[in-house]
């Protein structure tokens, strides 16, 4: 079972994540120039990036991932559990393109957030048939997972902020920044990272204190 402290370390990363998605990613010279994590994927829709865009759309489905497997182990009676599992579906619900994006010429670039999406609903799925079960196996799923996971929305988020951020500069003849949704991004995901990957060690090392 997971200590309080840590999971009130996993709740504090969980947190920076969806905060820092609603921050500003790219600080630029006025206020209509300055972009969400949650829009910088639309706003890069022409700058030829094709499915790479999509990258920008990984933090809420990373963190629903990582919600829904901290709940591995958790009773289906347990409030506590729906409200996460719920939290968890409804964050994923950020990635979801626009009908008109769906039904028009370029509907094959948004499938892989569709994917995304129904793999969080899988999961939720898939975790209540299993209940509370609390095998081994289970455990070094659940904190492998959510490092992978974590590893994802730190890595490529990343990589595609960096490869747009001297183009948007130019185009604003600005040498633009990082903005605090950025930073806050790359915290939460490291964060949750670390801890998942400390679990996991200790799992596998039975003395390890």
């Amino acid at each position: 079972m997971t200590k309080p402290k840590t999971q009130t370390l996993f709740l504090l990363s969980f947190t920076i994540i969806l905060v820092g998605y609603f921050l500003v990613w790219l600080p630029g010279p006025a206020a209509g120039l300055q972009f969400w994590g949650l829009e910088m994927g639309e706003w890069t829709k022409f700058l030829g990036l094709g499915v790479k865009r999509n990258w920008f759309y990984l933090p809420p489905i990373t963190l629903a991932l990582c919600l829904l497997f901290f709940t591995v182990g958790w009773a289906n009676g347990r409030t506590q559990t729906w409200l996460f599992r719920g939290v968890a579906v409804a964050v994923s619900l950020l990635a979801f393109p626009a009908l008109e994006d769906l039904t028009g010429p370029s509907q094959s670039e948004y499938l892989s957030r569709i994917a995304g999406i129904g793999l969080v609903m899988l999961v939720a799925g898939l975790l209540t048939l299993i209940g509370g079960q609390k095998r081994p196996y289970l455990s070094q799923i659940r904190w492998g997972v959510i490092a992978v996971a974590g590893l994802v929305g730190l890595i490529l988020p990343t990589l595609i902020y960096l490869e747009v951020r001297p183009f948007a500069s130019d185009l604003m003849r600005l040498q633009l920044g990082y903005g605090p949704g950025f930073w806050l991004n790359l915290v939460g995901h490291t964060a949750v990272t670390l801890l998942a990957a400390w679990q996991l060690a200790k799992k596998s090392t039975p003395n390890m204190r």
